[in-house]
């Protein structure tokens, strides 16, 4: 599964801008399903036909974007000003090095160096001298990104950032490669926009009418010196959510999704989370209702250039997956 998490952490795919990442992943999942379409807003929706005509609709939906900053003007001295697209951490951002899609690259400072508590604080220096110069490299609403940088950190783990949510687009790729036959259908959204609102998951579920919703994605951490809260760990499984604050997993489909966990033989950690979302919050409330849960990879230092994960977690994630199709 690394090399697929490779290939998908490679393309720049801020919310609005995921064709990179949409095309990656077409490449990775032609050859392992019936249909494969973009909808109006840029999801990838990949179906795997069940072999019964009764079986459910399953939709897995993972996000291909990620937090970026956004260009909203120019400094005399050559200075981009910019602003956050989803939830930028300011002290993490610091004399970071960022790129824009057409591969102008940045670091990411402010005037002074100490104490930009604020956006508004933030500049981007690519090099300019110039206003004018400045505007002819990068156009105003360009977004640039934390620079791929995909490495490992020691034998299971692996860090980089936009690994949410491209870990679990990494997974989803995965599960459809080595799942087989299976008597539900599966509808595997590689969704957009999740980082301004879960915009891509909500109209997905509005077309594709699910059955049952499951979200793929990161979560945060519990397991360094100061941090204790969600009690999640590195390295102990995937985490099957109980709730967060924008979605209640449904009792009967969190406990199955556990069982099956159980009988795959691998470790999960339950996961009660007092912020954030996932896509399963817009899934949750689609036309009429339908349950959803959310399967997690447990991620230290989330939306930050270094977000790492455990490779393990991964595997229990697809092990937990499979079990459930095949039951």
């Amino acid at each position: 599964m690394f090399d697929i998490l490779k290939k998908v952490l490679k393309p720049i795919g801020p919310s609005g801008l995921e064709e990179p990442v949409a095309a990656a992943i077409r490449e990775e999942v032609k050859d392992y399903v019936d249909t494969m379409e973009s909808d109006a807003l840029g999801n990838l929706i990949c179906v795997k036909k069940g072999t019964d005509p009764n079986g459910r609709k399953i939709m897995f939906s993972a996000h291909m974007d990620h937090i970026g900053f956004i260009v909203t003007g120019y400094e005399k001295e050559g200075f981009l000003r910019v602003t956050n697209v989803g939830g930028i951490g300011i002290d993490v951002s610091l004399t970071r090095h960022v790129v824009f899609a057409g591969g102008v690259e940045g670091v990411v400072v402010c005037e002074p160096v100490q104490g930009a508590k604020a956006m508004k604080n933030l500049f981007v220096d690519i090099g300019a001298e110039t206003k004018e110069e400045a505007e002819k490299l990068v156009k105003l609403g360009d977004v640039a990104v934390y620079a791929p940088d995909c490495f490992r950190l020691g034998e299971h783990r692996v860090a980089s950032p936009a690994m949410d949510d491209r870990c679990a687009c990494a997974l989803l790729v995965k599960l459809l490669q080595t799942v087989g036959e299976t008597k539900d259908t599966i509808v595997a959204v590689f969704s957009v926009q999740e980082e301004v609102g879960c915009r891509g998951a909500k109209v997905a579920s509005f077309s594709q009418e699910p059955d049952v919703g499951i979200a793929l994605d990161v979560t945060a951490w519990g397991d360094t010196p100061e941090v204790k809260l969600p009690a999640i760990k590195l390295g102990e499984g995937c985490a099957v959510k109980v709730m967060d604050r924008a979605s209640i997993s449904n009792p009967a489909l969190r406990d199955e999704l556990l069982a099956c966990g159980e009988k795959a033989g691998v470790k999960t950690q339950r996961e009660v989370l007092p912020f954030g979302g996932t896509d399963a919050g817009a899934m949750q409330t689609s036309r009429g209702g339908i349950p959803v849960c959310t399967i997690s990879i447990p991620c230290r230092y989330v939306h930050s250039a270094c977000e790492t994960i455990d490779m393990r977690d991964m595997d229990a994630a697809l092990k937990l997956l499979q079990t459930y199709l095949k039951k």
